[in-house]
Formats: structure tokens, C-alpha cells, sequence
């Protein structure tokens, strides 16, 4: 469990777990609920466009599991392919939510891929800070684009690690390490994790955090792989604060050889 001195501050606020989890693609709401308590989450994330969170009277409403005063609901612009389809997403998340300000953007470049479109990201992204939103924003892992988005005041920069729902891990560790040493806001990785192997290594790499929710959803298991990741979250930042030792190429004896009886 992550220690007082080493808490996860977002926009202000202050969270225990690195962990943040979504909610799409499990079998109910009952999954959901028994999902996001497992993996120790305190952020969740929402897709405005698909999720029923009081626009929709009468239908199981989400927050009813995910109550938000338990939970901080991040409400996110899935499925949007403009900046100003996403800022129009972000207003009505705001209106729903009465106020809430914090939001993830993400802005996808075509449906194949779910790359992001980092031009309309940016456009999007200077829009919202104007506008008074609190933005953690999903982008490609380019250290010059994390940096520019940080600079234009996005709270939270949230480069990718595969492409979305992909399960292959963190292709390029040595980008994101680029990206979180240079940056002044807490660097998430969001997209692409597969495994609780893959989550414990971006948090070694030294990422503030992990998003995730294919590999939850997905999973023959999905309340025992989100009690897995909450721990390979929780180890990989033991690790990474405990300091790794250096890679050699050749043996080093955990037992000194010198002063060897005889």
C-alpha cells in the first residue's frame, strides 16, 4: 500500500491507489462493481457516449454501483474522432456530473487502430483548459507530444502502451522513460496492458499510475486478474522507489569470496 509520503496527487486531489480501472465490457453491473473494488481503485473512468450515468432515465444507471462519493468518476470521450465532438462530450459529462471538471480525453484517429489523433488531442486539449476542465488526456507515446501537452496545462499526460484492448504490453519502455523523467505532472499509462507482468513494469519504469480495463474486463477472471494487477501495481512501485540494481553482463557473487576460511 502506497505510504503518505508517496501519494498519487491528481488536479489537487489526493488517491491511494495508482490503479484506475474502467468500466466498459463486463458482463454487468454487478461484475463491475465487484471488479473495481478487487483491483482497489479510486478513480474509474467512464465513457460518456456508452454509459448510462443518469442521461438516460430509467436504465440501469452506473453510478448507482460506483456511487461517487465513493469513487472519483473520470468521464472520458470514447468514441470521439474530432476535437469538437470530445469538447461537446466533456460539457455534457460536466453537466451531468454537476460540475465535475476532471476529465479524460481522448480524441481516436481511425477505428482499426484506435491510434490517437494528436492534432485534434492538441486542439481538443487547449479548448477544455480554457474552458476550466481538468484534463488527463490519452496520446502516443512521443516524449516532444507529452511535453506539449503538459505545458498547455493538461493534468495528467496518459501515453499509450499498445494500442487499445491490444494485450501486447509496453513496446517502447525506453519512450516512456523519456516521458516520466522529463515531466512535471503525473505520466499514466493507459492502453495495451495485458497482464499483471506489464502493469509492474510500467510502474517500475517509474509511471505514476496505470489505467486499465480490457485486461480486467476481458480476462477468464476478471475479479481475480483485478485483484492482480492492484498487487503488481503496488509492487512495481515498491521496486522502482526501492532502486534496481544495475544489469552486468557478468556474475557478481551474492557471497564475497574474500576472507574465505582456508
Amino acid at each position: 500500500m502506497n505510504t503518505s509520503d508517496d501519494a498519487l496527487i491528481i488536479a489537487g486531489k489526493t488517491y491511494r491507489s495508482r490503479l484506475l480501472t474502467g468500466t466498459g465490457k463486463f458482463r454487468d453491473l454487478d461484475e463491475t462493481r465487484a471488479a473495481t473494488e478487487a483491483a482497489g481503485a479510486e478513480i474509474v473512468t467512464v465513457a460518456i457516449r456508452r454509459s448510462n450515468i443518469g442521461q438516460n432515465p430509467g436504465e440501469p444507471n452506473l453510478l448507482d454501483v460506483l456511487p461517487p462519493d465513493r469513487y472519483t468518476i473520470l468521464p472520458n470521450t470514447a468514441g470521439c474522432y474530432t476535437a469538437e465532438d470530445a469538447v461537446r462530450t466533456c460539457r455534457l459529462a460536466r453537466e451531468l456530473l454537476d460540475g465535475h471538471n476532471l476529465t479524460k480525453l481522448e480524441v481516436l484517429g481511425d477505428q482499426k487502430t484506435l491510434f490517437p489523433d494528436v492534432i485534434q488531442t492538441l486542439k481538443a486539449a487547449e479548448q477544455l483548459v480554457a474552458d476550466g476542465f481538468h484534463v488527463m488526456v490519452y496520446t502516443s507515446d512521443d516524449p516532444i507530444l507529452c511535453k506539449r501537452l503538459e505545458e498547455i496545462g493538461c493534468v495528467a499526460v496518459m501515453p499509450l502502451a499498445a494500442p487499445i484492448g491490444s494485450g501486447l504490453g509496453i513496446q517502447n519502455r525506453y519512450n516512456l522513460m523519456e516521458i516520466v523523467e522529463n515531466a512535471k505532472v503525473p505520466i499514466i499509462v493507459d492502453a495495451g496492458v495485458g497482464t499483471a507482468s506489464d502493469a509492474a513494469i510500467a510502474m517500475e519504469l517509474g509511471c505514476a499510475g496505470v489505467l486499465m480495463n480490457t485486461a480486467i474486463a476481458g480476462a477468464k477472471d476478471p475479479v481475480r486478474m483485478a485483484r492482480a494487477m492492484k498487487l503488481a501495481v503496488e509492487a512495481g512501485r515498491d521496486a522502482f522507489l526501492a532502486g534496481r540494481i544495475p544489469r552486468k553482463r557478468y556474475a557478481s557473487a551474492s557471497s564475497p569470496l574474500d576472507g574465505l576460511i582456508g
